[in-house]
C-alpha cells in the first residue's frame, strides 16, 4: 500500500528520449483526478535500470520493449526475478501480438507502439489503483 498524500514514482526507460517524452506526455502529472500526482524519473540505458531499482523507491516501472542494446522485456523479466516486492511493471511493445512477450517477462501490463494516450493512462491506472486503495 502506497501512501496517497505523496506523488508517486515512476521510472521510465528508454533509450530514445522521444518515447521518455512521449509517456511523460501522455501520463502527464495525474493520470487520473482519484489518484495521486506522479513524478517522473527518466532512464536511457539497462545498466542504469537496475542501478536504480536496487536503490529502490519506485512506485511503477514503464519498459520500452523496443529499446536497444538492452530491452525492456528482458529487464522486467530480471527485475521481477531479483527483486522483493518490485513495483508493478508496464511494457511498451513493438505491436499488439507481443503482449505474450510481456506475460513472459512477468510485466502486469503491456501497451503497444505508437503511444496512444488514452490506452496507456487507462493501463497506468489500473495498475497504480492497485497500489494506493
Amino acid at each position: 500500500m502506497v501512501d496517497s498524500s505523496r506523488p508517486l514514482r515512476v521510472l521510465v526507460y528508454s533509450d530514445n528520449p522521444r518515447t521518455r517524452e512521449e509517456v511523460q506526455l501522455a501520463l502527464g502529472k495525474r493520470v487520473h483526478p482519484d489518484l495521486p500526482e506522479l513524478t517522473y524519473f527518466e532512464v536511457a540505458t539497462g545498466p542504469m535500470v537496475i542501478r536504480q531499482m536496487d536503490q529502490g523507491g519506485f512506485d511503477l516501472v514503464i519498459l520500452d520493449g523496443e529499446a536497444a542494446p538492452t530491452g525492456g522485456m528482458g529487464i522486467a523479466k530480471q527485475l521481477k526475478d531479483e527483486i522483493a516486492d518490485c513495483p508493478p511493471i508496464l511494457v511498451l511493445t513493438g505491436r499488439p501480438d507481443d503482449a505474450w512477450l510481456a506475460r513472459w517477462s512477468r510485466a502486469e501490463a503491456a501497451v503497444p507502439h505508437p503511444i496512444d494516450p488514452i490506452r496507456l493512462g487507462d493501463a497506468v491506472a489500473g495498475l497504480l489503483r492497485t497500489l494506493v486503495q
